[in-house]
C-alpha cells in the first residue's frame, strides 16, 4: 500500500500535491501494490469526489478514503465503484477507538452488510490497534514499526511486522447491537 501523504500534510498544515504523488506512485503500482487516492481530511463529499474522479489509474490500483464524518451513502457509492475503500477518522471521529468512533464504524459496517452479502476490502487508516477486534478490516496501517522498533524492546522490524501480520480479523460482520437479523 502506498499512502498519499494527506495525513502528514494535514497535520503540518501544508497543501497536498496530488500530481507529484501520481508521478511518484505510477511506477510502483502493480499487483499486489495499490495506493490511497488523494483525499481532503475534514473535507466535503464534493472535495473527495473531485480527487476520486481525477484518479488517473485503473480502479483496482486505487483506494478512495471514506472519512467517518461523511454520510454512509458516500461510503456505499465508493464500494460500488472500487474494490477497496479506506476508512479515515475525521471530525468528531478523529480519535480512533473512542466510543463515538466505535459507534460510527458499527454504523458503517451495518450499512455495508445491508447492501451486500460479503464485505468489501476495507482498509483502516491509523487503525492497526483495531486489528483483531470485531470489525472485519481486510487491512490496517500505522507507523508503529517504523517509529517503535528502536525503542529498546529487543524486537527488530521484521519480528514486529510478523507479529502484526499474525493478527486475524473476522471475515463476517456481526453487529454488536444484534442488528444482524435485519441485514440480509
Amino acid at each position: 500500500m502506498w499512502d498519499n501523504g494527506a495525513f502528514s500534510a494535514f497535520t503540518k498544515g501544508t497543501p497536498l500535491q496530488p500530481n507529484k504523488f501520481y508521478n511518484w506512485v505510477e511506477p510502483r503500482l502493480g499487483h499486489p501494490h495499490w495506493a490511497v487516492i488523494p483525499d481532503v481530511i475534514d473535507g466535503s463529499v464534493e472535495q473527495q469526489r473531485q480527487y476520486v474522479n481525477e484518479w488517473p489509474f485503473e480502479p483496482e490500483y486505487g483506494c478512495p478514503v471514506w472519512h467517518l464524518a461523511l454520510p454512509t451513502d458516500y461510503l456505499l457509492e465508493l464500494t460500488d465503484r472500487f474494490p477497496k475503500v479506506c476508512f479515515g477518522s475525521s471530525g468528531s471521529y478523529w480519535n480512533v477507538g473512542s466510543p463515538s468512533w466505535e459507534k460510527r464504524v458499527d454504523e458503517a459496517f451495518n450499512a455495508l452488510a445491508r447492501r451486500r452479502k460479503r464485505m468489501p476490502w476495507i482498509h483502516m487508516l491509523r487503525g492497526l490497534a483495531q486489528a483483531g477486534k470485531r470489525w472485519p478490516f481486510a487491512s490496517a496501517d500505522s507507523v508503529n514499526v517504523a517509529r517503535n522498533f528502536k525503542n529498546g524492546s529487543g524486537k527488530d522490524c521484521e519480528k514486529m511486522a510478523r507479529e502484526i501480520d499474525a493478527i486475524q480479523t473476522p471475515v463476517d460482520w456481526v453487529s454488536p447491537t444484534g442488528d444482524q437479523a435485519e441485514l440480509f
